[in-house]
């Protein structure tokens, strides 16, 4: 079983050989464990994401410590991680928390969109090995202070537009209806851009996400995150919540909109940690992944 970090710290991932900040996701909803599976078995959701980080050539190897030569001579991957677990000291107590994941996402490409998607589908992965997950919601603290909208190629000024056709061939039932909270803690500054944010994703070639309205939220209208309020700047005061349906109820899908959003967010001068809160607003088939 690989070795943890240290204690989490915000934003403090060991060895990590560059990074754009922390980020942190939270899968809600139900989760039916494997009949099968040893409870007290030692893979834990922390060894369970490492490995199938490893297994998809994504965690950033320097993050296995060693010396500066061995650290050069390792590939640099998407993140490295941090921590993970089942529960959470700081989850508020009916949101139905039933898995965490936390990586130092590493510097991102300028022609590439920060690697949410693929954060997810490894999330998604080592929490189907503990049972079947029914989601309810995804919670997700976007790094997009490490992104920088001045050095996006002209062909990608949103990069995860370019990945739209990896959604297009999708059951027209499959559509669903969500919220989408976007929130900038402490600072007013998401509520302030709601209609230039709203613009902005409207403006895209794209249809995993159509939007139907926004309005202003407040605190009592997001899932309190466990999350230390100094790992962004919470706790969740100001925000705004998108009302639309997305191409599918799957982490792919709300991975590839926290992208979109987070760099639409950029371009508007929003330069902090987000929380991205995405809930299922109907009941469907059970899934998730």
């Amino acid at each position: 079983m690989p070795e943890r970090s240290v204690a989490a710290q915000p934003g403090v991932v060991s060895g990590a050989r560059r990074a754009a900040g922390t980020m942190f996701a939270a899968l809600y909803g139900e989760l039916v464990p494997h009949a099968w599976r040893d409870p007290d078995s030692e893979l834990d959701a922390y060894s369970m994401f490492y490995h199938r980080s490893i297994a998809m050539g994504w965690l950033d190897d320097t993050s296995a410590g060693g010396g500066i030569e061995d650290s050069m001579r390792r590939a640099p991957g998407l993140w490295g991680t941090n921590d993970a677990g089942w529960a959470h000291p700081l989850a508020a107590a009916k949101a139905g928390l039933i898995s965490w994941f936390q990586v130092g996402a590493s510097a991102v490409a300028d022609d590439r969109p920060l690697p949410v998607q693929p954060f997810l589908r490894c999330a998604a992965d080592a929490t189907a090995r503990a049972g079947t997950p029914t989601l309810s919601a995804v919670q997700l603290l976007l790094p997009v202070q490490g992104l920088d909208p001045a050095s996006r190629p002209p062909y990608a000024p949103v990069p995860a537009v370019l990945t739209v056709p990896w959604f297009a061939e999708r059951d027209p039932e499959a559509r669903t209806p969500v919220e989408v909270n976007i929130n900038s803690g402490r600072d007013p500054a998401i509520p302030a851009i709601a209609q230039q944010l709203t613009d902005h994703l409207g403006r895209l070639d794209q249809d995993v996400f159509t939007c139907g309205s926004h309005g202003v939220a407040g605190q009592d209208a997001v899932i309190p995150p466990p999350l230390d309020d100094r790992f962004w700047n919470g706790p969740p005061l100001h925000g705004v919540v998108l009302r639309g349906e997305l191409v599918e109820w799957s982490c792919d899908a709300v991975g590839w909109l926290a992208e979109a959003v987070a760099d639409c967010a950029a371009h508007l001068g929003i330069r902090a940690p987000l929380l991205f809160t995405v809930t299922r607003t109907t009941v469907g088939p059970a899934g998730g992944r």
